[in-house]
């Protein structure tokens, strides 16, 4: 019985660090997966915040704006290239297609925080709400991470 204990324990273990690594919310027929935000110098005026928006529903919705706590202004933007250079530029809202999804990563949509109160370090966490058309509103918590996740280091042959 003692070797069935231990066993279990472990597996609890384990299951609470990939829950502690991967972290996801629902809202309506919305899934967002693994909001993360890059760990900056102290004093970096800015950041940025990533994830990606699964839509399970049989209709299109779009993220209207986001706002935080943690600075004074946050904005949607988008690279795009223009004449060979790229260029980032504030958008108005996001569509996330039915059944499709919406990526935000490094060179393509991403959430732009300005008039950061303080630079998150590695390992913390920040509140970011979304406001959807139709689902309503969701408040994730953003990692802050040294590093991009694997899949999310250049998203921008993907960007929807």
């Amino acid at each position: 019985m003692s070797l069935f204990k231990s066993l279990f324990a472990a597996a609890a273990l384990l299951t609470l660090s990939f829950t502690a690594m991967a972290h996801e919310y629902q809202v309506g027929e919305l899934h967002i997966d693994h909001p993360w935000s890059r760990e900056m110098p102290p004093t970096a005026p800015t950041s940025a915040v990533y994830f990606i928006i699964h839509n399970k529903g049989a209709s299109a919705d779009r993220l209207l704006s986001v706002d935080t706590p943690v600075a004074g202004k946050a904005e949607m933007h988008e690279h795009i290239d223009q004449n060979g250079l790229m260029k980032m530029q504030q958008v108005q809202f996001v569509t996330v297609p039915a059944g499709g999804e919406a990526t935000f990563a490094p060179m393509a949509y991403h959430v732009m925080l300005f008039n950061l109160k303080q630079q998150g370090k590695d390992g913390e966490r920040f509140p970011l709400t979304l406001h959807f058309e139709k689902a309503g509103e969701v408040t994730v918590q953003v990692a802050v991470q040294k590093e991009a996740p694997a899949e999310q280091h250049d998203m921008s042959q993907h960007k929807n």
